[in-house]
């Protein structure tokens, strides 16, 4: 158990790094360089959604200290608009703009393609649910570590 444990704990990280990667060679090829790939990849978990910093980083999506920084980074090169929320001034809320939603129009043609090359006979749905289920059960039992500090 604590061999494949430890597995799965390295293979979580470097498949993120891979991912990332992935991600960063669109970029490289659709010529954009006034982004990054982790700043694409906050874009593309954006989506439609109008949100704060604060709700990012509670989703987990990103390191807190990051994700200002990042935010900041796209506002500034015009992937994102951000306005003060109605009910509480000092929240700040981020949305895509069009040239933000243009490119995670890019991302999701990306996601298609994997998706299409995976379903050639490398994976099969019901592989990726399982792992997924998986996943989950694990961030759970983390989850609860954290929160009550047991498992």
């Amino acid at each position: 158990m604590r061999q494949s444990y430890l597995e799965t704990i390295r293979l979580i990280e470097r498949l993120h790094r891979r991912f990332l990667d992935v991600i960063k060679a669109e970029l490289d090829r659709l010529g954009i360089s006034d982004i990054n790939n982790v700043q694409a990849l906050i874009l593309s978990n954006i989506g439609e959604e109008q949100l704060t910093i604060g709700e990012l980083t509670v989703r987990g999506y990103y390191l807190g200290s990051n994700v200002s920084y990042n935010v900041k980074k796209l506002v500034e090169n015009e992937y994102l608009e951000q306005e003060r929320s109605p009910h509480d001034k000092r929240a700040m809320r981020i949305r895509l703009t069009q040239k933000g939603r243009d490119l995670c129009d890019r991302v999701n043609e990306l996601y298609e393609r994997n998706c299409t090359a995976l379903a050639k006979g490398v994976l099969e749905a019901d592989d990726l649910t399982e792992v997924n289920e998986s996943l989950r059960t694990l961030e759970r039992v983390w989850s609860d570590y954290i929160n009550y500090g047991r498992f």
